[in-house]
Protein backbone atom coordinates (compact mmCIF):
# COMPACT_ATOMS: atom_id res chain seq x y z
CA UNK A 1 0.00 0.00 0.00
CA UNK A 2 2.81 2.40 0.99
CA UNK A 3 4.75 1.63 -2.21
CA UNK A 4 1.63 2.18 -4.28
CA UNK A 5 1.11 5.58 -2.64
CA UNK A 6 4.65 6.73 -3.38
CA UNK A 7 4.50 5.42 -6.95
CA UNK A 8 1.33 7.43 -7.56
CA UNK A 9 2.82 10.48 -5.84
CA UNK A 10 5.97 10.56 -7.97
CA UNK A 11 3.96 9.82 -11.12
CA UNK A 12 1.81 12.86 -10.30
CA UNK A 13 4.94 14.97 -9.81
CA UNK A 14 6.28 13.84 -13.20
CA UNK A 15 2.99 14.63 -14.94
CA UNK A 16 2.81 18.05 -13.25
CA UNK A 17 6.38 18.91 -14.25
CA UNK A 18 5.83 17.83 -17.86
CA UNK A 19 2.78 20.11 -18.07
CA UNK A 20 4.99 23.03 -17.00
CA UNK A 21 7.73 22.43 -19.60
CA UNK A 22 7.99 24.08 -23.01
CA UNK A 23 10.44 22.47 -25.44
CA UNK A 24 10.64 21.10 -28.98
CA UNK A 25 11.51 17.67 -30.35
CA UNK A 26 14.76 19.20 -31.57
CA UNK A 27 15.61 20.27 -28.01
CA UNK A 28 15.01 16.70 -26.84
CA UNK A 29 17.36 15.35 -29.53
CA UNK A 30 20.02 17.95 -28.71
CA UNK A 31 19.76 16.99 -25.04
CA UNK A 32 20.43 13.33 -25.83
CA UNK A 33 23.37 14.23 -28.08
CA UNK A 34 24.80 16.57 -25.43
CA UNK A 35 24.53 13.94 -22.73
CA UNK A 36 26.40 11.40 -24.89
CA UNK A 37 29.04 14.02 -25.69
CA UNK A 38 29.56 14.83 -22.01
CA UNK A 39 29.74 11.18 -20.95
CA UNK A 40 32.47 10.59 -23.54
CA UNK A 41 34.51 13.28 -21.76
CA UNK A 42 34.37 11.15 -18.57
CA UNK A 43 34.27 14.16 -16.25
CA UNK A 44 34.93 13.27 -12.61
CA UNK A 45 32.04 13.72 -10.20
CA UNK A 46 34.05 15.25 -7.35
CA UNK A 47 34.50 18.69 -8.91
CA UNK A 48 32.63 21.09 -11.16
CA UNK A 49 33.34 21.23 -14.90
CA UNK A 50 31.26 24.20 -15.98
CA UNK A 51 33.98 25.67 -18.21
CA UNK A 52 34.43 22.33 -20.01
CA UNK A 53 30.68 21.76 -20.32
CA UNK A 54 30.09 25.36 -21.38
CA UNK A 55 32.72 25.01 -24.09
CA UNK A 56 30.63 22.27 -25.72
CA UNK A 57 28.06 24.99 -26.50
CA UNK A 58 30.58 27.07 -28.50
CA UNK A 59 28.98 28.26 -31.73
CA UNK A 60 25.40 27.94 -30.46
CA UNK A 61 23.47 30.97 -31.78
CA UNK A 62 22.63 33.82 -29.45
CA UNK A 63 18.89 34.24 -29.02
CA UNK A 64 17.32 36.88 -26.80
CA UNK A 65 14.08 36.56 -24.84
CA UNK A 66 14.11 32.76 -25.10
CA UNK A 67 11.99 32.47 -21.96
CA UNK A 68 9.28 34.94 -22.97
CA UNK A 69 6.95 32.41 -24.59
CA UNK A 70 3.15 32.25 -24.53
CA UNK A 71 0.98 33.95 -21.94
CA UNK A 72 1.86 31.76 -18.96
CA UNK A 73 5.20 31.11 -17.28
CA UNK A 74 6.55 27.64 -18.08
CA UNK A 75 9.95 26.00 -17.74
CA UNK A 76 11.44 26.71 -21.16
CA UNK A 77 14.15 24.29 -22.28
CA UNK A 78 15.84 25.62 -25.40
CA UNK A 79 19.24 24.41 -26.61
CA UNK A 80 18.83 25.84 -30.13
CA UNK A 81 19.51 29.41 -29.06
CA UNK A 82 20.88 30.83 -25.79
CA UNK A 83 21.09 34.20 -24.10
CA UNK A 84 23.74 34.87 -21.46
CA UNK A 85 21.61 33.71 -18.54
CA UNK A 86 20.16 30.57 -20.14
CA UNK A 87 23.68 29.63 -21.24
CA UNK A 88 24.85 29.80 -17.61
CA UNK A 89 21.78 27.94 -16.37
CA UNK A 90 21.88 25.10 -18.92
CA UNK A 91 25.60 24.60 -18.41
CA UNK A 92 25.20 24.50 -14.63
CA UNK A 93 22.22 22.13 -14.93
CA UNK A 94 24.26 19.68 -17.05
CA UNK A 95 27.07 19.88 -14.49
CA UNK A 96 24.66 18.88 -11.73
CA UNK A 97 22.95 16.26 -13.89
CA UNK A 98 26.22 14.36 -14.34
CA UNK A 99 26.32 13.88 -10.56
CA UNK A 100 22.65 12.88 -10.27
CA UNK A 101 21.36 9.29 -9.93
CA UNK A 102 18.95 9.84 -12.83
CA UNK A 103 20.23 11.44 -16.01
CA UNK A 104 17.26 11.71 -18.33
CA UNK A 105 15.48 14.76 -19.74
CA UNK A 106 13.00 14.97 -16.85
CA UNK A 107 15.83 14.92 -14.32
CA UNK A 108 17.52 17.75 -16.24
CA UNK A 109 14.26 19.73 -16.23
CA UNK A 110 13.91 19.33 -12.46
CA UNK A 111 17.45 20.61 -11.93
CA UNK A 112 16.93 23.53 -14.31
CA UNK A 113 13.72 24.48 -12.49
CA UNK A 114 15.55 24.41 -9.17
CA UNK A 115 18.21 26.76 -10.54
CA UNK A 116 15.93 29.18 -12.39
CA UNK A 117 13.18 29.79 -9.85
CA UNK A 118 13.11 31.25 -6.35
CA UNK A 119 13.58 28.38 -3.90
CA UNK A 120 13.12 26.01 -6.86
CA UNK A 121 9.38 26.68 -7.07
CA UNK A 122 7.75 27.65 -10.37
CA UNK A 123 4.85 29.84 -9.26
CA UNK A 124 4.33 32.17 -12.19
CA UNK A 125 6.46 34.83 -13.87
CA UNK A 126 7.59 36.67 -10.70
CA UNK A 127 9.00 33.43 -9.23
CA UNK A 128 11.71 33.43 -11.90
CA UNK A 129 14.99 34.90 -10.63
CA UNK A 130 15.06 37.81 -13.08
CA UNK A 131 17.81 39.87 -11.43
CA UNK A 132 21.11 38.04 -11.52
CA UNK A 133 22.23 39.12 -8.05
CA UNK A 134 18.95 37.63 -6.80
CA UNK A 135 19.77 34.52 -8.85
CA UNK A 136 23.19 34.25 -7.20
CA UNK A 137 21.85 34.93 -3.70
CA UNK A 138 19.06 32.35 -3.99
CA UNK A 139 21.28 29.67 -5.53
CA UNK A 140 23.84 30.40 -2.82
CA UNK A 141 21.12 29.61 -0.26
CA UNK A 142 20.28 26.39 -2.13
CA UNK A 143 23.92 25.28 -1.92
CA UNK A 144 24.33 25.26 -5.71
CA UNK A 145 26.85 28.12 -5.91
CA UNK A 146 28.87 30.18 -3.46
CA UNK A 147 29.22 33.95 -3.84
CA UNK A 148 32.97 34.51 -3.40
CA UNK A 149 33.01 38.21 -4.35
CA UNK A 150 33.63 39.29 -0.77
CA UNK A 151 36.51 36.80 -0.46
CA UNK A 152 38.10 38.40 -3.51
CA UNK A 153 37.99 41.85 -1.92
CA UNK A 154 34.58 42.98 -3.15
CA UNK A 155 32.95 46.05 -1.63
CA UNK A 156 29.31 46.53 -0.63
CA UNK A 157 27.27 48.81 -2.86
CA UNK A 158 23.86 50.25 -1.98
CA UNK A 159 21.75 50.58 -5.10
CA UNK A 160 18.00 50.33 -5.73
CA UNK A 161 17.26 47.45 -8.12
CA UNK A 162 14.00 48.39 -9.85
CA UNK A 163 14.60 48.39 -13.60
CA UNK A 164 11.68 46.08 -14.36
CA UNK A 165 9.28 48.10 -12.27
CA UNK A 166 10.33 51.36 -13.92
CA UNK A 167 10.41 49.88 -17.46
CA UNK A 168 7.21 47.85 -17.43
CA UNK A 169 6.68 48.27 -21.18
CA UNK A 170 9.82 46.25 -21.95
CA UNK A 171 8.45 43.08 -20.34
CA UNK A 172 5.33 41.57 -21.97
CA UNK A 173 4.45 39.48 -18.91
CA UNK A 174 4.27 42.66 -16.82
CA UNK A 175 1.21 43.76 -18.78
CA UNK A 176 -0.56 41.50 -16.29
CA UNK A 177 -1.30 43.66 -13.24
CA UNK A 178 -0.80 40.80 -10.78
CA UNK A 179 2.63 40.00 -12.24
CA UNK A 180 3.58 43.67 -12.11
CA UNK A 181 2.47 44.16 -8.52
CA UNK A 182 4.31 41.02 -7.41
CA UNK A 183 7.50 42.13 -9.17
CA UNK A 184 7.29 45.46 -7.34
CA UNK A 185 7.17 43.48 -4.09
CA UNK A 186 10.22 41.48 -5.17
CA UNK A 187 12.08 44.71 -5.97
CA UNK A 188 11.17 46.21 -2.59
CA UNK A 189 12.71 43.15 -0.93
CA UNK A 190 15.83 43.45 -3.09
CA UNK A 191 16.16 47.06 -1.95
CA UNK A 192 16.98 45.73 1.52
CA UNK A 193 19.98 43.79 0.17
CA UNK A 194 23.39 45.28 -0.57
CA UNK A 195 25.44 44.28 -3.60
CA UNK A 196 29.00 43.06 -3.19
CA UNK A 197 31.05 44.00 -6.25
CA UNK A 198 34.73 43.51 -7.05
CA UNK A 199 35.62 46.90 -8.59
CA UNK A 200 36.95 46.87 -12.12
CA UNK A 201 40.23 48.41 -10.89
CA UNK A 202 40.83 45.46 -8.54
CA UNK A 203 40.08 42.56 -10.89
CA UNK A 204 43.58 42.12 -12.29
CA UNK A 205 45.12 41.81 -8.81
CA UNK A 206 42.58 39.06 -8.00
CA UNK A 207 42.66 37.29 -11.35
CA UNK A 208 44.81 34.45 -9.97
CA UNK A 209 42.04 33.64 -7.45
CA UNK A 210 39.37 33.23 -10.12
CA UNK A 211 39.05 29.64 -11.31
CA UNK A 212 37.89 28.10 -14.56
CA UNK A 213 34.13 27.61 -14.35
CA UNK A 214 33.46 30.44 -11.91
CA UNK A 215 30.34 32.39 -12.87
CA UNK A 216 31.18 35.99 -13.73
CA UNK A 217 28.41 38.61 -13.58
CA UNK A 218 29.10 42.07 -14.97
CA UNK A 219 27.96 44.78 -12.55
CA UNK A 220 26.71 48.02 -14.06
CA UNK A 221 26.20 51.71 -13.36
CA UNK A 222 22.90 51.68 -15.30
CA UNK A 223 20.16 52.98 -13.00
CA UNK A 224 17.95 50.27 -11.54
CA UNK A 225 20.04 47.37 -12.87
CA UNK A 226 22.46 45.13 -11.00
CA UNK A 227 24.01 43.12 -13.84
CA UNK A 228 24.06 43.46 -17.62
CA UNK A 229 25.76 40.23 -18.66
CA UNK A 230 27.11 36.94 -17.36
CA UNK A 231 29.25 33.98 -18.37
CA UNK A 232 32.00 31.66 -17.13
CA UNK A 233 35.66 32.24 -16.38
CA UNK A 234 37.96 30.26 -18.65
CA UNK A 235 41.75 30.28 -18.89
CA UNK A 236 43.40 31.07 -22.23
CA UNK A 237 47.18 31.45 -22.34
CA UNK A 238 47.32 31.76 -18.53
CA UNK A 239 44.80 34.63 -18.45
CA UNK A 240 41.14 34.61 -17.44
CA UNK A 241 38.77 35.21 -20.36
CA UNK A 242 34.97 35.14 -20.50
CA UNK A 243 33.08 32.18 -21.98
CA UNK A 244 29.63 33.57 -22.75
CA UNK A 245 26.63 33.78 -25.05
CA UNK A 246 27.53 37.01 -26.80
CA UNK A 247 24.83 39.28 -28.17
CA UNK A 248 27.14 39.74 -31.16
CA UNK A 249 26.15 36.31 -32.42
CA UNK A 250 26.92 33.08 -30.54
CA UNK A 251 28.47 31.34 -27.57
CA UNK A 252 32.12 32.33 -27.73
CA UNK A 253 35.24 33.17 -25.71
CA UNK A 254 36.38 36.77 -25.54
CA UNK A 255 39.46 37.48 -27.64
CA UNK A 256 40.97 39.60 -24.91
CA UNK A 257 41.33 38.72 -21.22
CA UNK A 258 38.41 39.61 -18.94
CA UNK A 259 40.20 42.67 -17.51
CA UNK A 260 40.72 44.24 -20.95
CA UNK A 261 37.27 43.17 -22.15
CA UNK A 262 35.56 44.99 -19.27
CA UNK A 263 37.46 48.22 -19.87
CA UNK A 264 35.64 48.56 -23.20
CA UNK A 265 32.23 48.56 -21.48
CA UNK A 266 31.52 52.12 -20.33
CA UNK A 267 28.81 51.18 -17.85
CA UNK A 268 30.78 48.37 -16.20
CA UNK A 269 31.70 48.90 -12.56
CA UNK A 270 33.21 45.51 -11.80
CA UNK A 271 32.19 41.89 -11.38
CA UNK A 272 30.34 39.56 -9.05
CA UNK A 273 31.79 36.04 -8.84
CA UNK A 274 29.93 32.87 -7.88
CA UNK A 275 31.62 29.48 -7.69
CA UNK A 276 29.59 26.33 -8.53
CA UNK A 277 29.67 23.81 -5.69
Amino acid sequence: MRNTFYSCFFLLLAITLKAQITYSNEDSLIFNEKLVELKVLQLSANTHHTATIGSTFLGTPYMEKTLEIGDKETLVVNFRGLDCTTFVENTLAFSLLLKAPEQDFNAFARILKTIRYRDGNLKGYPSRLHYFTDWIRNNNEKGIVKDITSDLGGVDVQKPINFMGTHRNLYPFLANDKNFETMLEVESQLAEESLCVLPQSEIQSQEHNIKDGDIIALATSIEGLDVTHTGYAITVNKRIHLLHASSSGEVTITKEPLVEYLKKIKSNTGIIVARPL
